[in-house]
């Protein structure tokens, strides 16, 4: 008999929205998926990243004037708003009503999937994730990117990039570093990264689009992916 569990996701931005415009044959695919999750009996909280819209905003306002790192921080948390509310509505009557911008705020429903986005500036969805998962008493955050694995470099640049199956948050924070940048591309932010340590989280990061991989993780079967705890 399968055991229910109660899930948080960041949904990294890049798997809704990447640089060839919104993926809906990824969303259709996710859809279907979370949907079979649910007759499991499996409950979800998925918060979504700002993806490509979040830098073209970011990216075009530096162009036209000097904004402040808390004003593309804004860009960022509505950009994800957006991204978020069509997630709701893609999952309609499945998932709660209304998408969640404050964490930490008590959440009134039955459904079992809950949707979010942004919350302050000063960090990405990562650490709104994070806090989530704290406020519901869930151990391990699942980070769905379009990576395999975390790298110790940045594998685009470095030929001699090397992936990570398993690492402390020391480790990890050596890599990420400790500064909050509007639009940062991390595997984790810096500022989900100490907030995850600090409540003893771990956090899985696997490639959103292999979803029979995904299973396997949420199944607590050998998967693919990056363990940071």
């Amino acid at each position: 008999m399968s055991i229910k569990k109660t899930f948080v996701i960041s949904l990294g931005g890049s798997l809704i929205v990447p640089q060839e415009g919104v993926d809906w044959k990824f969303l259709k695919k996710f859809y279907e998926f979370i949907k079979n999750q649910l007759m499991c009996g499996n409950k979800f909280f998925i918060i979504t990243g700002g993806g490509r819209t979040c830098r073209n905003y970011i990216e075009a306002a530096e162009k036209i004037t000097n904004f402040s790192d808390k004003e593309l921080d804004w860009l960022g948390i509505h950009t994800s708003h957006l991204n978020a509310q069509f997630l709701r509505m893609i999952f309609g009557k499945l998932a709660h009503e209304k998408i969640v911008t404050d964490p930490t705020a008590r959440i009134k429903t039955s459904k079992k999937i809950i949707i979010g986005g942004g919350w302050k500036p000063g960090w990405s969805t990562d650490y709104v994730a994070t806090v989530m998962a704290e406020r519901h008493k869930v151990n391990t955050l699942i980070n769905l990117s379009n990576i395999d694995y975390a790298y110790d470099k940045d594998p685009s640049k470095y030929d001699d990039a090397k992936k990570i199956r398993e690492i402390d948050w020391a480790g990890f924070r050596e890599i990420v570093g400790s500064k909050w940048i509007p639009g940062l591309s991390a595997p984790f932010d810096p500022i989900a990264t100490r907030k995850a340590e600090e409540i003893g989280l771990k956090v899985i990061i696997i490639n959103g689009r292999k979803l029979a991989n995904l299973e396997k993780c949420l199944q607590g079967r050998k998967f693919s992916g990056t363990v940071i705890s």
